[in-house]
Formats: structure tokens, C-alpha cells, sequence
């Protein structure tokens, strides 16, 4: 790694070079620079915004689930059994699917290898469970902090082998040049970033980092919802790499789902099958309702639809019909969004509809009126009996806990909730390498938009390291050569920084003691949660659409800043504007080439079902025909001065690939590098 000085616009700045950049500190992130160590492959570092932060480190649910090929028992399993089951979830590359199969035990084994507690038996069988879209029981967890115990375990390995870690940094722009080959298109060539220790000083933090390859971990768009469960720490940067050029895929395919939002957290599990009461208020906390009551015809369908979101937790529109369990969903949106009230979970008392106790709001439960799933799994955890705290308490005592830790005791107080951003399964496309259409980016974990329509749960943790680990082996393989000489790399790049460090001046040129980039955040996000999250209408992407080319063209002569401090939250507002535009693009185009409702969010439809009776016409919808799920659609952005605009196009997915299993020849391959193509 060496450190040189350029000077462009103006201002003298640092420039590192070296061979690859791992961009983000989380489980994808780590893995990847920890593999391209163990590859033989050194000149490398690390960039994040903060060690600690983002959606790995710290994120959870009931029981954090991890994907992998069974390992236990006697139940058949293989590797294209795996694939095929990742492939029928609609919109994922067959080839893609059957990587990430066959490197999973791989994967889970040297995490087990470097300490994260996966559970196995005294034989030495990694025992499983059936999770959401999963045949079999090849689901794992080390417990509701599955991704925290990863991230760190695989920091030690980072910081075992000293690979420099430039942590404060935020990246604001991926730059790029024409491939020599022209076919070849575009390539990158290094990162611009704000060295957020540094912005007082003269050039404003601005780094450069120049390098061959770029390892991009960055997570999710998170921070473009405003009711999100990933932490507050998570924002992401798709955007800058959407700007440089990269294309987007799958971008209408996003997971959504009832969690808390005064401390993040999914409301999955036993936070569910408790049976919790659902009670609204007005904005100020009075007027309270059981709101939930006004919509199912028979306590018994109330009950079961709240005890099965905690294992459909997801929404879905397919378990809407006959009072499905996300038809609670729906209401928590219509009582939030459209009603504008507030809604919480009470485990204190049970719901009213369904109690011994005519109208009582503290009766037993009962519990005749459960379904059979329902009543059977209550009965098998000794927990029909009591209200829902205790039901937790005696089910689950660390979930009481781990809200007890965070502030928040539900043996007195109700728990605010909302329906919630938690996972982005589209993102940007990448080929069997995980490389993105720009040459040397390498788009891995929750950026990558690898996931297709309907995901088995766990199987993000897998991509996380099965994703990096593809990167690393292509990046040792083929593109070990030093980054460019620091003359040629500041004339290629030069005007590239040149117009980021003018938004830079531009936006500190706007100063006054009262600063709007938070009100400006705040904006964005209530306009994505409006019209892109789980309920969603052509109308509503249209004028969304309309209303973030308008706020790109003014947002740097809107921007008010206090201080130089708040640079960075104002580029990374530019960010999200740029990402919510293009996934906004991607729904419109899903709906008018008809797409209808599918994954987990709800498409309007005047002609379709209404979910129950009493809520708005707006709410009809009609299910996907699946006639798109062989399909992708991939998203391209282009900026002209300050206009957005947008290209997409169709392809089919490819099919798992077969033919490679003779092993004589597959030896010859691996033997003389021929695989890394």
C-alpha cells in the first residue's frame, strides 16, 4: 500500500493505493478481505463508516436463522437439490443458486471452524429446522444474534492478519474509466470517500483510494424507509454505484414486516404465537382501540392470525385471503399510514375477542377457539395458560430480555410497532463471480441483488459468505495486477472528484444555524414508505417518481447545513435520493408490464379482492400469475446535470447449469486455472 498526494479543485488530497478495497465492515464484508488473505493476496484494506455499525453487527430476530445444505440426519439432501430450491423462488440465475449451494457447507463450516456457536449434536451433527420456503431442514442458528456473532468472529480474523481497516471513511463515489477493451465497457478504478475525522480541515476530508478492484459490502438502501427495522445505523450506498454506472436488478423485490421502532427489532417467533393484544391510539397515546376487532368475523381467525405471523412473519400476499396472518399487516398499515394513528403490542393482557371473560380485557384466553396448529404448539410449550407475558416468559424468557436490555420493559409498557423495511432482495447485478456489469466491482452480501422473489430464510447469511468468497477466488485469479501509476490515476479521475468536491463546496456554501438536512431524510423516507414499500399502486410510483426528479434538481441549493459535520449526512441523502428514484422506476416498470402482487408487497388492483371489508378500495389487489418470475428486470441509471433518468430491460433467468461433474475433467480444469472464468 503506498500514500501519495494529488491536488485537484483546488485541494490537496491524500491518495492510498493498493490492489483491492473491501467496502463495509459487516459479515460479507470481513469475509471477503479475510478469504483474499487466505488466497495469498495482501495489498489489500478495508474502508467503513463505522466498525461497529451497520445491518450484521446489529440486527436480529427471534431466532436469526443461516441457510445451508443439510448436515444432519437422514433426510436426502445435495447440492442441486439446494439450488433448485433457492431457483423456484422466481427471478434468481439458476448459476448464481447453484454457487451459492455448493459453497454453503463450505461457508458454514469455517464459521463454525473460527467459533460462532452453531448447536450440534454429540455426534457431531449440525442439526436443522424447516425455515420459510425451505423443503427441508436446513436451517441453523446460532441464536437471535446469528449475524452479530459472524461479524465479529470474522473481525478477529481480520484483525489476526493486520489488514489495515480505514474505519470513519464514507465513501461518496465510485470512480470509473473506459475499459481498454472496449467491449469490455466500463471499469472502476478507486473510490472517493470522506474521512469523517477530517472534515474541518482543509480539503474537507476528501480521500482517494485507488485500486484495481473494489469489494463492495455496503448492505442495503436501508436508510430510504422511514419505518425500518435495520438499525439506525445502516444507511447504505447503492446510489453512488447506481450513479457510476452499475446496473441495478430485482430492485421491486423487498421483505417487509411487523417489528418495533423505538429499538429496531423483527416481531417474529414467540413475540407472536403469545398472542400479544394489538391496540391503537391517536398521535398523542389516547383514544384507544383493539383495532384488529372491527375486521375478523370470529375471535378464533383473530387469534390464529396473529399467532401465525410468528411463523409468517413476512408479509405475503398470498396468506391475505380467509383472514391470513398478514392481513394483520395490512391493518397495522391502513391504522398507521392511512388513519395516522399509532399502533402498539400489549403483553400484558390478552386481546379481548376470544376471552373467557365476555369483554373482559383480562381474561384467560380461550384457548378452544385456537386452531389445531395453533392450539398444538402452545399446548407442546406448556404455555396454555396466563396472559402473553407470561406465555413469553415461559416460551422465550431471553425475548423479554433482550427488550428489558434496550430500555424497554413489555411486563409494563406497550411496544410500538409498525410494518417495516427489514431486507432488500434485489439490488445490484452481478454475474457468476459476483462481478457487477462495471468491471473490477464486486457488489457482495445484501447489495447484491441475488435473492430472487421468494428467499428461504437464512439464506441472506449464506450469500454474505458465499457471494465474498466468489469475489475473492476471481479477484486472486485474475486481477492481481498493481493499481494504476498515481499520475495516470489522478488525470483519469480528475474530473470525476472534480464535480463531487463542488456538490462538497456547494452544499458548506449553504450555512445557517438552523440546518434542514434531517427534515430533507425525513422527506424522502416518508415518501418511499408511502409508495414503496408493501403497499404500492402505479399512481403512487408515478407521482413519487415525478416528486424525486424535482427534489434532485433542487437538492443542493435546498441544502442547509450548521456545519461542515453534517457533510457527509447530506451526500448520503443524495445517496438514497438516487436509489429511491431507480427502485421506484424498477416498481412502475414491474407494474405496467402487469405485474400484480407477489413477494411481499401488495400491488393495486381496482378489479381485484379487497383483503377484509372496511378498509379502503385502494387495498384490492390480485395475485401474481407467476409470468414474470423466469424473468429479471435489470434497472440503469443516467444523470444529465441535475435530470434523472432510466433505462430497463428483460431478460430470462438462466438455468441451473449442469454437465460439470466428471471429475477427471473438472480436476484438468481446476489444475490449470480454467474454472475462473
Amino acid at each position: 500500500m503506498d500514500k501519495n498526494t494529488v491536488r485537484i479543485n483546488g485541494l490537496d488530497i491524500d491518495v492510498y493505493s493498493m490492489n483491492t478495497v473491501v467496502v463495509g465492515s459487516g459479515a460479507a464484508g470481513f469475509n471477503a478481505a479475510d478469504s483474499l488473505y487466505s488466497l495469498g493476496k495482501k495489498d489489500i484494506a478495508i474502508i467503513t463508516e463505522g466498525t461497529n455499525m451497520g445491518t450484521s453487527r446489529n440486527t436480529g430476530s427471534d431466532k436469526q436463522t443461516y441457510y445451508k445444505l443439510t448436515l444432519a440426519g437422514n433426510t436426502p439432501d445435495s447440492v442441486y437439490d439446494m439450488a433448485r430450491t433457492l431457483f423456484s423462488g422466481g427471478c434468481m440465475h439458476g448459476d448464481i443458486a447453484l454457487a451459492e449451494a455448493a459453497l454453503s457447507a463450505r461457508c458454514f463450516f469455517k464459521l463454525a471452524g473460527i467459533g460462532v456457536p452453531f448447536p450440534h449434536n454429540r455426534y457431531g451433527e449440525y442439526i436443522g429446522y424447516k425455515t420459510d420456503h425451505d423443503p427441508r431442514q436446513r436451517a441453523t442458528s446460532a441464536g437471535p444474534l446469528t449475524s452479530r456473532f459472524m461479524t465479529e468472529k470474522l473481525e478477529e480474523q481480520v484483525r489476526q492478519k493486520n489488514i489495515r481497516i480505514f474505519d470513519g471513511y464514507q465513501v461518496i463515489g465510485i470512480l470509473t474509466k473506459a475499459a481498454d477493451n472496449p467491449e469490455a465497457g466500463t471499469e472502476a478504478v478507486g473510490l472517493m470517500a470522506l474521512n469523517l475525522n477530517g472534515l474541518d480541515g482543509p480539503s474537507m476530508g476528501v480521500t482517494l483510494f485507488n485500486c484495481t478492484n473494489i469489494i463492495y459490502a455496503t448492505g442495503g438502501p436501508a436508510g430510504m424507509y422511514l419505518t425500518s427495522v435495520y438499525p439506525e445505523s445502516q444507511t447504505g450506498a447503492s446510489g453512488i454505484a447506481l450513479e457510476a454506472g452499475a446496473r441495478g436488478i430485482n430492485l421491486t423485490e423487498s421483505q417487509f414486516g411487523i417489528a418495533s421502532v423505538k429499538f429496531r427489532w423483527n416481531l417474529s417467533g414467540t413475540y407472536q404465537q403469545v398472542i400479544p393484544r394489538y391496540v391503537s391510539t391517536d398521535r398523542d397515546g389516547g383514544d384507544e382501540r383493539e383495532f384488529l376487532n372491527e375486521y375478523f368475523d370470529k375471535p378464533g381467525q383473530l387469534l390464529d392470525a396473529v399467532f401465525l405471523k410468528g411463523y409468517q412473519w413476512p408479509f405475503d400476499p398470498r396468506k391475505i385471503k380467509n383472514f391470513g396472518s398478514s392481513v394483520i399487516d395490512i391493518l397495522v398499515y391502513n391504522e398507521t399510514q392511512v388513519r395516522g394513528r399509532r399502533v402498539f403490542l400489549d403483553f400484558t393482557k390478552n386481546p379481548s375477542r376470544g376471552c373467557k371473560t365476555a369483554g373482559g380485557r383480562d381474561g384467560e384466553i380461550d384457548f378452544s377457539l385456537l386452531g389445531k396448529e395453533s392450539y398444538d404448539y402452545l399446548e407442546k410449550s406448556g404455555a396454555l395458560f396466563g396472559t402473553p407475558i407470561e406465555r413469553l416468559a415461559k416460551m422465550n424468557q431471553p425475548a423479554i430480555d433482550l427488550y428489558k436490555a434496550h430500555g424497554i420493559d413489555l411486563t409494563k409498557e406497550y411496544l410500538e410497532i409498525a410494518v417495516c423495511a427489514q431486507h432488500n432482495n434485489g439490488g445490484l447485478a452481478g454475474n457468476l463471480w459476483w462481478e457487477s456489469n462495471i468491471r473490477h466491482l464486486f457488489p457482495v452480501g445484501e447489495v447484491n441483488g441475488t435473492f430472487g422473489v421468494y428467499r428461504p430464510g437464512g439464506s441472506a447469511l449464506n450469500s454474505t459468505q458465499t457471494g465474498s468468497l466468489r469475489a475473492a477466488q476471481f479477484i486472486a485469479a485474475n486481477y492481481t495486477r498493481a493499481p494504476k501509476d498515481i499520475d495516470d490515476f489522478a488525470l483519469t479521475i480528475y474530473n470525476q472528484v472534480s464535480d463531487k468536491i463542488n456538490i462538497a463546496k456547494n452544499i458548506c456554501k449553504n450555512k445557517a444555524p438552523v440546518s434542514n438536512v434531517r427534515d430533507i431524510r425525513t422527506a424522502l423516507q416518508k415518501r418511499m414508505t408511502r409508495y414503496g414499500a408493501h403497499i404500492r399502486s402505479l399512481e403512487g410510483c408515478t407521482k413519487a417518481i415525478a416528486e424525486c426528479r424535482e427534489d434532485f434538481r433542487e437538492l443542493i441549493s435546498n441544502t442547509i447545513i450548521a456545519d461542515v459535520s453534517e457533510l457527509p449526512y447530506a451526500f448520503a441523502s443524495r445517496d438514497l435520493l438516487i436509489s429511491q428514484f431507480v427502485y421506484l422506476c424498477a416498481i412502475k416498470e414491474y407494474i405496467v408490464k402487469g405485474g400484480k402482487s407477489r413477494g411481499s408487497y401488495l400491488v393495486a388492483d381496482k378489479d381485484g379482492e379487497l383483503p377484509v371489508r372496511g378498509i379502503s378500495d385502494d387495498f384490492r389487489f390480485s395475485l401474481d400469475d407467476s409470468s414474470l418470475s423466469d424473468k429479471v428486470c435489470e434497472a440503469e441509471l443516467k444523470i444529465n446535470g441535475d435530470e434523472l433518468e432510466y433505462n430497463t430491460r428483460w431478460e430470462r433467468v438462466r438455468p441451473i447449469p449442469e454437465g460439470e461433474s466428471w471429475f477427471e475433467n473438472v480436476w484438468g480444469d481446476y489444475r490449470n486455472g480454467r474454472i475462473f472464468r
